[in-house]
């Protein structure tokens, strides 16, 4: 057995690592770090096991098609407000970018630069009735507008650096100049810039790239199990039990669950499970043909956004506030710490998909959000119109802030989360697995250690993990307020069904 210091948050003793890991969760979090950890020796004689409730074995099947990771497209960016994520994307860009040999990540279409015009509206919607007021010493609110122009100066201080981006980067003043630069006849937003050294990711292929990096280095074993809790004694997290009673034990446990990590952990408040409509239609080879160069649109203030079509389907998405999802769970959360009793009747929100439920559709005011962005930015007649092939919710693991969650725990030994992708980690596939890597060695990088650290539970939180009488374990309290979502927060997924005639079935 490892000795007790890799247990707890790493202290200033040399970093002593486990014996055995488990990792629960095969997105992007999770895989990239039994990559890391598999190929860096200090870890040489740690097992390493990955389950997942989708079977490796079984082709198409892993991970799970209902994954957050798993899609026709998601898009790779360093345009961030924040300059330590621009900074990282960056990074992880000029691997994306690699494309020398099919094994290389950017080959075989699962990287396509084709530039990113990112807007936003000069004057943002009225604020919804459902959002919090702002405390006494707040921050004031991002505007969509705000995230684009601090994402702006975060991009011209990476391209006065660089002179092939600041070839590559231009500031479109009006509606005139984002229409020249879109192409298709539409426009969007009233001020934005396009960066031509932006694009999108083959997500599908670029995971199947991922787990055979994983299966290369021979030293993770897959198991295909449902997690349904965490097996623990009086301080310490030991395992995973599966919902067919098998237990896997492990000296750490990496939850990188995704938004599924709040069914398993009680995050007091820090992160809560929220579902994005995603829309596809099926286009012609002479509209793919007219397509297929045109930039990713992102319109930070509504939250919609369009990426290049792939063999003749068209992608429409919202990157908003989300629909909740409360769930009472049948096996209670791990608790904040041994001295928290877990509530009697928890209730958090987890993801619906067609997994779950095959005659899911999304909620009609999300899909008329959909046409809009189509009548906005792709004005073609035919295909505003177009039905639908298929649409999707897509769910995030969403924190207050947009920063990740990936830290030891403070109230158990044994137990590490990697969570809080806020729908925005896919594009750090080929170098956050190191970072988290790093955290767990105890060498979080600086720029990220407090923005990536456990936060103390809220006290609304706090108390619904005391068996206060609270059903809830504060999942309403999470919104997102980094000035990058769109819409309305918190609507909840079933009372916006109920509200909706049927157009198209949800397929994962």
């Amino acid at each position: 057995m490892a000795s007790s210091s890799t247990s707890l948050p790493p202290s200033a003793s040399p970093f002593s690592p486990p014996s055995s890991i488990l990792i629960v969760g095969s997105g992007v979090f999770g895989l990239s770090t039994a990559l890391a950890l598999a190929r860096r020796h200090v870890f040489a004689r740690c097992s390493i096991t990955v389950v997942d409730r989708s079977d490796p074995s079984q082709p198409g099947a892993f991970p799970s098609p209902d994954a957050a990771s798993v899609d026709t497209s998601r898009i790779v960016r360093a345009d961030y407000a924040d300059p330590a994520y621009a900074a990282l994307a960056d990074e992880a860009q000029a691997e994306w970018r690699k494309q020398d040999t099919p094994a290389s990540l950017g080959a075989q279409g699962r990287y396509n630069e084709t530039g990113l015009l990112l807007v936003g509206d000069a004057t943002p919607p009225e604020p919804p009735a459902a959002a919090a007021p702002a405390g006494e010493g707040s921050k004031p609110k991002l505007t969509g507008l705000d995230y684009v122009r601090m994402s702006w100066a975060n991009v011209s201080s990476l391209a006065a650096k660089n002179p092939e981006l600041a070839a590559r980067v231009q500031e479109l003043p009006d509606p005139d100049a984002i229409r020249a630069a879109l192409g298709t006849g539409g426009s969007s937003g009233s001020w934005g810039y396009i960066n031509k050294n932006s694009g999108w990711a083959d997500a599908t292929a670029s995971m199947a790239w991922l787990l055979d990096q994983v299966q290369q280095t021979r030293r993770v074993d897959f198991v295909a199990g449902t997690v349904v809790s965490l097996e623990h004694d009086e301080t310490t997290v030991t395992g995973a039990k599966l919902s067919d009673g098998r237990v896997l034990s492990a000296d750490l446990v990496i939850v990188a669950a995704g938004a599924w990590t709040g069914g398993l952990v009680d995050l007091g408040g820090q992160a809560v499970a929220t579902g994005q409509v995603l829309g596809y239609i099926d286009i012609t080879e002479a509209e793919q043909e007219k397509l297929a160069n045109m930039p990713v649109v992102l319109n930070l203030s509504t939250g919609l956004f369009i990426i290049p079509p792939t063999d003749r389907v068209l992608k429409i998405a919202r990157h908003a506030y989300g629909y909740i999802n409360p769930v009472t769970l049948p096996h209670p959360p791990l608790p904040l710490s041994p001295t928290h009793p877990p509530p009697a009747n928890p209730t958090v929100s987890l993801p619906r998909t067609s997994l779950i439920d095959s005659n899911l559709s999304i909620p009609a005011e999300g899909a008329a959000d959909l046409r809009r962005a189509l009548r906005e930015m792709i004005p073609w007649p035919a295909l505003c119109s177009r039905p639908f092939r298929r649409t999707r919710l897509c769910w995030y693991s969403d924190t207050a802030t947009g920063d990740f969650l990936i830290d030891y725990h403070p109230g158990w030994r044994g137990l590490f989360v990697a969570t809080g992708d806020s729908g925005h980690a896919f594009k750090f596939l080929p170098v956050i697995g190191d970072k988290i890597a790093d955290c767990i060695a105890g060498a979080c990088p600086p720029e990220f250690r407090a923005k990536w650290a456990w936060k103390a539970a809220s006290a609304s939180a706090s108390a619904a993990g005391s068996g206060s009488g609270s059903d809830s374990l504060a999942w309403s309290t999470v919104v997102t307020e980094d000035g990058s979502r769109g819409g309305t927060p918190g609507l909840v997924l079933a009372d916006e069904l109920a509200k909706s005639p049927k157009e198209v079935p949800a397929h994962d």
